[in-house]
C-alpha cells in the first residue's frame, strides 16, 4: 500500500502547512548555526565574529586589511569562517614552519573548492588532493621541466632572448603613457610556453593575446567575492552570475591546450622529444598498461593549465609591481641602474650569476615581492588527518591559510616594515641577505614547483629592463593606488607609465 504526503495534510491547508514547515526549517537551521558557532565541539583559535551561514563578513569586504590585523588582534593562530566552514589562519613564522615543514604531510591537502573542482575535477598539480596521484604528477612535471630547461643554462638563454624582445617592444611605446600589462604578460608567458609547447608567441599574435586575457580574467574572478559566494552555495552553478564567465573562460583556455596536444600527437617522435607535451604523451603510452593508470589526456590538459597559470601570472604581477614602484621611487631605480652598469656594463644583458655582484638589485627585487605580497593568503591547505596544533584540535578536512602579510609586514623583522625600501634585504655592509621567514613561494611539500624558474625570470627581466629603459610616472596622472586588487593573486590596479631608452653615452663610466 502506497501512501502520499497529501493524505496527511488536511484539504485546503496544504499551502499553510508547507509555509509553516519552511519557516520552521529555516528557524531551526539558523538556531543550529548559532549554536554551532557559539558552542563549538572543539576549542577553536580566536577570530572575528562570524554570522550564521555567511561567515566572517570582514574577510569578504576587505580581505587584505582583515589579514593584516589578524596577528595583532588574535595572536599566532586565528580562525575565520568562510560560510559555515572554519578556516585556520597561521600568523607567525614559527607556527608556519611547524605546519609547512615539520608536519608537511598532515597539512599537504588541498580543500575542495567548488568553482575549481568543476574545472579541474581534482586533477593537475596545484589544487589536486594530496596522495599518490598528486605525488606522481608533481614528480614527473618537475623532472620534465628540468629536462627542458629548468635548472639548465638553456633556460637562462631563453629568458635573455625574451628580455631582448620585451625591451624592443616597450621601446615602441617610448614617449607616451601606456599600460605595460599585456606586453609583460606575453613575455613572461612565452617562457613557460617554450618549455611546455616548444614555441613562443609574437607580441602581436591576437589569438594568444586573447588567451592571456582569459587567464587574467579568471585569476581575478576566482578570488572575487562572487566566487567566494559560489564556494558557500554551489547550487548557484545552475543560475546566471559572474561565476558563469569563469567557466566559459576555462572552457576556452582548456580548448586551446587541447588543440595544442592534438597537434603534438600528430607529429610526435618518441625518439626526439621537443617539449613537456611530447614527454607527457610518451608517458601516457608507457603507463597505459599500469592498473593504477594516472597519466591521461585530461590530466595532461589540467596540468598544462596549472603550469601556464602558475608560470605566468605571479611573475607578470611581480614585474608590474616592480615597474610601478620604480616610477614612485626614481632614486632606487637610478641606484639599480648605476649598479648594473658598473658591474655588468652595456655590451651584454645581466646574467643570473651577476646577482652576486648586484646586491642592491637583488634586494630591490625581493623588496618588490615583499611589498607586492603577490599571494597574501598562500595557496589554501587542508588537514589530511585529525591533528593537534599548539593546543587546538584540527579535524581532518580543516582548511588552513598562510598569512603572508603577517610575516611580510612584521615590525619586529624588518627595518622599514611599512615602506618600500631595499635596505630591508641588505646588512650593514650592503650585502644581500634573505631572512628565513621570507617565503614568497611557500615552503615544504607543496611549495611552488616553479620557484627557481621565477627567480631567474625576475632577475633577468627586471635587471635587463632597468639596464636599457628608464620608467617614470606621467606628470598629468593622479598618484597610483598601491592597495591593489585581490583575486587569486594581489595585483596592481591597471596603470599607465612612461619609458625612455637609456642614453648610455651619458651614463657614468
Amino acid at each position: 500500500m502506497e501512501l502520499s504526503l497529501a493524505e496527511f495534510i488536511p484539504a485546503g491547508n496544504s499551502y499553510q502547512t508547507v509555509t509553516a514547515a519552511l519557516v520552521f526549517g529555516t528557524a531551526f537551521l539558523l538556531f543550529y548555526e548559532v549554536f554551532r558557532l557559539w558552542f563549538p565541539k572543539y576549542k577553536r583559535p580566536p577570530g572575528p565574529t562570524a554570522l550564521p551561514l555567511i561567515g566572517s563578513l570582514q574577510f569578504f569586504i576587505d580581505p587584505m586589511r582583515t589579514f593584516l590585523q589578524m596577528k595583532e588582534k588574535y595572536g599566532d593562530i586565528s580562525c575565520i569562517f568562510l560560510g559555515w566552514k572554519p578556516v585556520i589562519i597561521l600568523n607567525e613564522f614559527g607556527v608556519m614552519k611547524d605546519v609547512l615543514i615539520h608536519s608537511g604531510a598532515e597539512f599537504a591537502g588541498r580543500p575542495e573548492m567548488a568553482i575549481v573542482e568543476l574545472i579541474t575535477h581534482g586533477l593537475g598539480i596545484v589544487m589536486a588532493p594530496y596522495g599518490i596521484p598528486w605525488k606522481k604528477q608533481r614528480k614527473f612535471a618537475l623532472q620534465t621541466l628540468r629536462n627542458f630547461g629548468l635548472g639548465k643554462k638553456s633556460l637562462e638563454e631563453r629568458i635573455s632572448e625574451e628580455a631582448v624582445f620585451l625591451i624592443e617592444e616597450l621601446q615602441k611605446e617610448s614617449g607616451k603613457a601606456f599600460n605595460p600589462h599585456s606586453t609583460i604578460n606575453n613575455a613572461v608567458s612565452n617562457i613557460i610556453c617554450s618549455i611546455v609547447f616548444g614555441n613562443r608567441f609574437d607580441y602581436d599574435d591576437e589569438k594568444f593575446k586573447y588567451l592571456l586575457r582569459l587567464v587574467n580574467s579568471n585569476v581575478q574572478n576566482v578570488g572575487s567575492p562572487a566566487a567566494q559566494l559560489f564556494q558557500i552555495f554551489p547550487i548557484l552553478r545552475h543560475f546566471p552570475g559572474p561565476h558563469q564567465k569563469i567557466f566559459r573562460n576555462a572552457d576556452e583556455i582548456l580548448e586551446f591546450v587541447q588543440q595544442s596536444v592534438n597537434e603534438h600527437r600528430k607529429t610526435l617522435d618518441p625518439d626526439n622529444l621537443r617539449d613537456f607535451v611530447d614527454a607527457y604523451l610518451v608517458e601516457i603510452e608507457k603507463q597505459r598498461s599500469n592498473p593504477a593508470f594516472m597519466f591521461t589526456d585530461e590530466n595532461l590538459i589540467i596540468t598544462i593549465g596549472d603550469l601556464f597559470v602558475a608560470g605566468s601570472d605571479t611573475t607578470t604581477t611581480t614585474v608590474r609591481w616592480g615597474l610601478l614602484y620604480m616610477t614612485q621611487h626614481p632614486e632606487i631605480q637610478e641606484k639599480c641602474f648605476q649598479e648594473i652598469i658598473s658591474k655588468v656594463g652595456f655590451n651584454r644583458l645581466p646574467s643570473y650569476e651577476d646577482r652576486i655582484n648586484l646586491p642592491f638589485v637583488e634586494a630591490t627585487i625581493n623588496e618588490i615581492q615583499r611589498m607586492g605580497n603577490i599571494v597574501p593568503f598562500g595557496v589554501p591547505r587542508e588537514v589530511t588527518k585529525d591533528t593537534e596544533l599548539r593546543g587546538y584540535f584540527l579535524p581532518k578536512g580543516t582548511q588552513v591559510f598562510i598569512n603572508m602579510s603577517s610575516v611580510f609586514y612584521d615590525k619586529s623583522m624588518w627595518k622599514f616594515p611599512d615602506q618600500f625600501n631595499p635596505e630591508n634585504f641588505l646588512d650593514d655592509e650592503g650585502n644581500f641577505f634573505r631572512p628565513e621567514p621570507f617565503i614568497p613561494f611557500s615552503a615544504g611539500m607543496r611549495m611552488c614547483p616553479g620557484e627557481q624558474l621565477a627567480r631567474v625570470e625576475l632577475f633577468i627581466f627586471f635587471s635587463s629592463l632597468l639596464q636599457h629603459l628608464k620608467f617614470s610616472w606621467p606628470d598629468d596622472a593622479s598618484p597610483p593606488d598601491l592597495e591593489g586588487i585581490v583575486g587569486l593573486s594581489h595585483s596592481p590596479k591597471p596603470f599607465k607609465l612612461l619609458c625612455q631608452t637609456r642614453d648610455w653615452k651619458k651614463a657614468p663610466q
